[in-house]
């Protein structure tokens, strides 16, 4: 995802060579800069790889407990318009066992 947005990879800088001049750089000193440079380029991809993994399993956490509160929403919503009707659940089972009582004759 965010390796798109990076122009050189660890490969590119390790494969890139300098044209050596009489009065050019060390190339000792510019080798060392380079293999400082691949460690913090290894680190950050490392970095960004468990950055975006971590995000993946977030977004679909995520997606689930949406899912979930909108599942109980819907179970609120239908116990709120089973109140307003006078009929709660717990009045169900009362009138259930009371025909229960009645039909087997238990007291």
């Amino acid at each position: 995802m965010y390796q798109e947005m990076v122009e050189l990879t660890c490969k590119d800088i390790l494969e890139k060579e300098f044209s050596i001049d009489t009065r050019g750089y060390r190339p000792q000193e510019v080798d060392s800069f380079l293999d400082q440079i691949i460690k913090d380029y290894r680190t950050m991809d490392d970095i960004i790889s468990g950055l975006s993994e971590e995000k993946k399993n977030l977004v679909e956490e995520n997606i689930a407990l949406k899912e979930e509160i909108r599942i109980l929403n819907m179970k609120l919503e239908t116990l709120k318009h089973a109140d307003a009707d006078g009929s709660s659940s717990a009045d169900v089972l009362r009138r259930l066992s009371n025909l229960e009582k009645i039909i087997y004759g238990k007291e």
